[in-house]
């Protein structure tokens, strides 16, 4: 064998346990779930693709997005909301140093916002009205979409914040949990804002960091 031979297999047997170890064990890090977006103009399917421009459910979802209790130090009483944008992260303070946490999905660049309001109204199915200025940006969007509808991206419900256009809502692209993509508002897995729905109290204070 080749000195230069013995001298690749030496390297290529040498990288193997790191890149092992940069794998995630579906075990400890993935579950089912939702997590990646598809393409511009890629339609995801449940099924199997039957054209180029589908593709299969993705249904791995990193574990941090997942709804759990955590440690979480604040001095924001028990019952307050916190949304932590930067890390996609939503708290429901438990109090007693943990907050129960979710998976969100923020506003893109450009959309940021922070600040204190209050819960002032909540709905179950709720309807869809985009703002003017959004339909400026799109002008394909309807004036108005009645809730419960499969294409509704409200989702399951909505908590309102204070005098703002801004909402908690759920989602029907489960998939963008986790990223930057909305036009303010701060969205969850539908099974996730039921859950916090049932928690939330009208008047509840919602700190968006």
């Amino acid at each position: 064998m080749s000195t230069r031979l013995t001298r690749s297999l030496v390297a290529a047997l040498a990288a193997l346990p790191v890149l092992f170890s940069a794998l995630p064990t579906s075990a400890e890090t993935f579950y089912p779930g939702w997590r990646f977006a598809p393409p511009p103009g890629v339609t995801v399917v449940q099924g199997r693709p039957r054209h180029a421009l589908a593709m299969q459910a993705n249904t791995q979802v990193a574990s941090v997005y997942l709804r759990q209790v955590v440690q979480y130090q604040t001095n924001e009483r028990s019952g307050t909301i916190v949304v932590d944008s930067q890390a996609h992260f939503l708290y429901f303070v438990l109090g007693g140093g943990q907050a129960l946490r979710y998976g969100i999905g923020v506003a893109r660049d450009g959309f940021e916002w922070s600040g204190t309001h209050r819960v002032t109204r909540k709905a179950e199915w709720p309807s869809w009205t985009p703002p003017a200025e959004m339909r400026r940006r799109q002008p394909g969007l309807p004036a108005y979409m009645e809730g419960g509808r499969a294409d509704n991206p409200m989702g399951a419900r909505a908590l309102y914040l204070g005098s703002t256009l801004y909402r908690i809502h759920g989602t029907i692209e489960p998939w963008t949990i986790g990223t930057n993509v909305s036009s303010g508002c701060i969205r969850m897995v539908n099974e996730d804002v039921i859950d916090l729905y049932e928690r939330v109290q009208l008047n509840t204070k919602v700190v968006v960091l």
